[in-house]
């Protein structure tokens, strides 16, 4: 069974499936991720796999009706990501720049051909990482869901942009960009095309968002070189935030792009990572205020976190052979 529920307090959709109860958790002596799997085959860097236990699907049964508690198809797709035919590898910072590039060319593929289905409102493209965050296979792989709605986040970050861009004229993500360029202080990372830094109202305590300098609001707009110069910026902050505290750290990170459908020019691609560890043992946990408010609170201070990932980019930037600076490089605004 699958379906999409209201929530008509909060103008949330839920994706409700049967599906998911049967996913197979942690399975031991087998990958279906790895060479030689059923799905799998040989002879690939990286692929694309529709996902096994999809929440939504291209054959959703239709569903339709109800008044205060409204529900709808679940009509989308979901698939998987495998970055590597490699098991072992911990993360993306492992992998070399070109391989980087691979996996971000797979991501405008699927861009791409959810762009062509009428049906599909938004794309998400996410990664998530770690037994702490609920992975339940551990070969290195990202998700994308394909959804015939507007999220709820994705939505407001929206509705905000529009207000500013009506009010000012200009991209609200553009002048956050150049602020925060200004200001130095977060910048965690900077290169020929894009920038990563941990931003003044930041969530989770290492947070960190990764942007593109042109105003662009789809991963398929980028050329050759800009996407170098994003798997670039994304290897920089991977690498220093498993070098923070010497040990892999887990999170979860998501891809905003504009919806598929109209026109949005007051948005701008970027990608958000959202790490869990605020201290080597110690997690952040979205607990009471965060779970029930969706308000954060922050446990140290952005400024003086964002210079310790700094230092953390310092220690593994000859190792990972960067492209730019840890920091705000000269000449970039």
């Amino acid at each position: 069974m699958r379906e999409l529920r209201y929530n008509p307090l909060t103008g949330q959709w839920i994706m409700v499936s049967s599906e998911r109860a049967k996913r197979r958790w942690r399975p031991q002596g087998y990958c279906p991720f790895c060479p030689g799997a059923e799905e799998t085959g040989y002879g690939w860097d990286a692929l694309v796999l529709p996902n096994r236990f999809a929440v939504l699907s291209r054959e959703a049964e239709p569903v339709m009706g109800g008044d205060i508690l409204r529900r709808a198809q679940a009509y989308g797709d979901c698939g998987v990501i495998v970055e590597t035919p490699e098991h072992n590898v911990k993360d993306l910072d492992e992998l070399s720049l070109d391989h980087v590039v691979k996996v971000l060319k797979l991501w405008q593929q699927v861009t791409a051909k959810e762009m062509s289905d009428r049906r599909i409102v938004y794309l998400a493209i996410f990664r998530n990482k770690g037994e702490e965050v609920g992975v339940s296979l551990t070969h290195p792989h990202g998700q994308y869901y394909a959804m015939p709605f507007f999220p709820l986040r994705p939505r407001l970050m929206a509705d905000n942009a529009r207000k500013y861009y009506r009010r000012f004229g200009r991209c609200a993500f553009c002048d956050i960009v150049r602020k925060e360029l200004e200001d130095k202080e977060r910048v965690v990372y900077s290169n020929g095309g894009f920038v990563a830094f941990l931003p003044y109202y930041a969530s989770w305590p290492f947070e960190l968002h990764i942007y593109p300098l042109r105003h662009v609001q789809y991963i398929t707009e980028l050329s050759d070189e800009e996407l170098k110069y994003m798997a670039d910026a994304l290897r920089a902050s991977l690498g220093a935030l498993n070098a923070l505290f010497s040990r892999q750290m887990p999170y979860t990170f998501n891809l905003f792009q504009a919806p598929l459908k109209g026109r949005w020019p007051f948005l701008h691609m970027h990608l958000e990572i959202y790490p869990l560890l605020r201290d080597r043992d110690k997690l952040k946990y979205a607990a009471g205020i965060e779970m029930s408010t969706w308000d954060f609170t922050y446990d140290s201070v952005p400024e003086e976190n964002a210079g310790l990932l700094r230092s953390a980019c310092e220690s593994v930037k000859p190792r990972l052979g960067l492209l730019g600076t840890c920091g705000a490089g000269p000449g970039i605004i």
